[in-house]
């Protein structure tokens, strides 16, 4: 029996992929906000005769002190972790900022899968073959990172938020090597194209129910996106970071994988939670 986190596991791919392991016979760590969603999550997982290897773990992954919450939580639970799924995502039209002072997509898409990612590594090395799948945007909009402003308080779209978190998330699998060079944990960046998910539900009308008719007509339903993912997982690719556009492996050499900037961002990223330590 495996062990797998999946964050935004109480909603569209993550519910399907913890779904899909439960079903088999896993043991999954569903982390999410929202409560009602976790009810219904472990409903499912009762129906499926697997209540007793499904948990729950409520969390607000916009602020650090609830990503540092689920480090401790899972280490609390599990001895190891085989497979570390980052599916947490909100598209926020306007911009919002969290109780820690940061653009609320930049925080819940990318801060929280570094210090989710960093804080479970010892756990991860414990396991047979394990993996990180970071879903995010590798090999789609190009988007690009506001070095000068990270939290985007000039500027801001939801869209140019959405495509930094992308381009963080790409130079967060790159910077993997450098960090853990003997690991035998492998990072998988994957990009599932158009999914008929909830992600269109934040957005004003009319622009909700034109997306929500385009996903209808012309996504990916969750059920077969998560295949390929599935599989990765199962079998961990063999360099030590690879990444995916539905299925189809990508180069690494272009540069939004930079070793490089993957350095530069690191850094920044560490002196950014040293910083929001230091004033709590």
């Amino acid at each position: 029996m495996r062990t797998y986190v999946v964050t935004g596991g109480t909603d569209g791919m993550g519910k399907g992929l913890g779904l899909h392991f439960l079903q088999r016979g896993d043991r999954v760590i569903a982390v999410a906000s929202g409560e009602a969603k976790g009810r219904a999550f472990l409903a499912e997982a009762h129906r499926l005769g697997a209540e007793g290897r499904a948990v729950f773990l409520r969390a607000d992954l916009s602020t650090v002190a609830g990503m540092r919450q689920v480090v401790e939580e899972v280490m609390a639970t599990t001895e190891a972790v085989d497979g570390l799924v980052f599916g947490a995502q909100r598209f926020r039209p306007k911009r919002e900022e969290t109780a820690d002072g940061l653009e609320f997509t930049f925080a819940l898409a990318y801060l929280s899968r570094f210090v989710i990612g960093h804080g479970l590594m010892g756990h991860l090395e414990r396991a047979e073959a394990p993996v990180v799948m970071n879903i995010a945007g590798p090999g789609g909009l190009p988007g690009r990172i506001n070095w000068d402003d990270l939290q985007w308080r000039e500027g801001y779209t939801g869209m140019r938020a959405a495509m930094q978190s992308s381009r963080c998330n790409d130079l967060l699998g790159a910077a993997f090597p450098a960090r853990y060079p003997a690991a035998r944990t492998r990072y998988v960046l994957y990009n599932p194209g158009f999914v008929n998910t909830g992600m269109a539900d934040p957005l004003p009308q009319p622009k909700r129910a034109v997306t929500k008719a385009l996903a209808r007509l012309f996504a990916m339903p969750v059920d077969k996106a998560i295949v390929p993912i599935a599989a990765l997982l199962d079998a961990a690719p063999g360099p030590a970071v690879t990444a995916y556009m539905r299925g189809t492996p990508l180069s690494l050499t272009g540069k939004d994988f930079d070793l490089a900037t993957a350095a530069r961002l690191d850094r920044m990223t560490t002196d950014l939670l040293e910083q929001i330590t230091a004033t709590r």
